[in-house]
């Protein structure tokens, strides 16, 4: 997941102060008159995390109030402001994290769990990470790339222990949810 983004609704000074050390954050940094704007852009980005800071409260059905930091109180306590912006992106990257849809799966980064209407089935970090790699791609993807972008090798490991990897991926699969079709082969690759 790319990085979050945080408005800054009609705060003009705050806006300046943050981008000042925008580098120390791992969000991004927008500044807005207009709330319209701010559902157009993010609506251009819907799988990212986003917040709005402002200092009046305001009702827009697109951004719910988790996603709404108000700062009506005067002054402004910058550190408190900066702590409550990451821990609310946090909650939301956990939210995010605990119900990824994939095809007609639920897969639960936090627990681990892939679910369907048959059923739930515990999964390795190295299946996420293979299933979530071949759920981003529009192409069959071969071993040679599933080595370097999920283990991070090169030509250290054999293309075996990927094979097996996703070999008992399926059978797990299978056997779970008697599918055999989540993750489809063809001579380019593997492919979801």
């Amino acid at each position: 997941m790319n990085k979050s983004a945080v408005y800054i609704l009609n705060f003009e000074d705050l806006y300046n102060i943050i981008y000042e050390i925008k580098n120390f954050f791992n969000f991004d940094l927008f500044n807005s008159e207009d709330v319209k704007w701010i559902i157009d852009n993010q609506k251009k980005r819907p799988d990212k995390n986003f917040i709005v800071v402002t200092k009046k409260k305001f009702n827009e059905d697109y951004i719910n109030n988790k996603q709404i930091i108000t700062t009506d109180t005067l002054p402004l306590n910058f550190f408190s402001l900066v702590e409550k912006i990451n821990s609310t992106l946090l909650m939301q990257q956990y939210d995010f994290q605990s119900n990824i849809n994939i095809e007609s799966y639920k897969l639960d980064i936090n627990s681990r769990i892939i679910s369907s209407k048959v059923g739930k089935l515990k999964l390795t970090e190295r299946e996420i990470q293979i299933i979530l790699f071949l759920k981003d791609q529009n192409k069959p993807i071969n071993i040679d790339i599933l080595q370097k972008e999920v283990w991070g090798h090169t030509q250290e490991l054999e293309t075996h222990t990927v094979e097996t990897h996703v070999y008992r991926l399926r059978k797990k699969i299978k056997k779970s949810f008697n599918d055999q079709n989540f993750i489809k082969s063809d001579k380019k690759g593997y492919f979801i």
